[in-house]
């Protein structure tokens, strides 16, 4: 049974940087290269929403609000998918989840809480 465990989250000035990882237990090491992986963030009061995506051939997409600021990667051989925030902001405030998905197989993480604030 395969499990994605989010970490890294915290406490962060504006402007800062944090870097969020999510290990999949319990997959192969094909995992990351058969699925696509992304993360996702919910802020109290608001939808789930795309954050970015990282395809299985290594193609990374964003959402407008977070170019340029964030990046997505992976470490195949650490089973283990990144976000890198910088210049952080207080609207990247949320609870980020991590999913993997391959046809209709979607795994999600129990999610990390990213706080930015001074």
């Amino acid at each position: 049974q395969v499990q994605l465990v989010e970490s890294g989250g915290g406490l962060v000035q504006p402007g800062g940087s944090l870097r969020l990882s999510c290990a999949a237990s319990g997959a192969s090491g094909s995992f990351f290269s058969l699925h696509t992986m992304s993360w996702h963030r919910q802020a109290p009061g608001k939808e789930r929403e795309l954050v970015a995506v990282i395809t299985p051939g290594g193609t990374g997409t964003y959402a407008d609000s977070v170019k340029g600021r964030l990046t997505i990667s992976r470490d195949i051989a650490k089973n283990t998918v990144y976000l890198q925030m910088d210049n952080v902001k207080p609207e990247d405030t949320a609870v980020y989840y991590c999913k993997g998905r391959r046809a209709l197989n979607v795994y999600w993480g129990q999610g990390t809480q990213v706080t930015v604030s001074s």
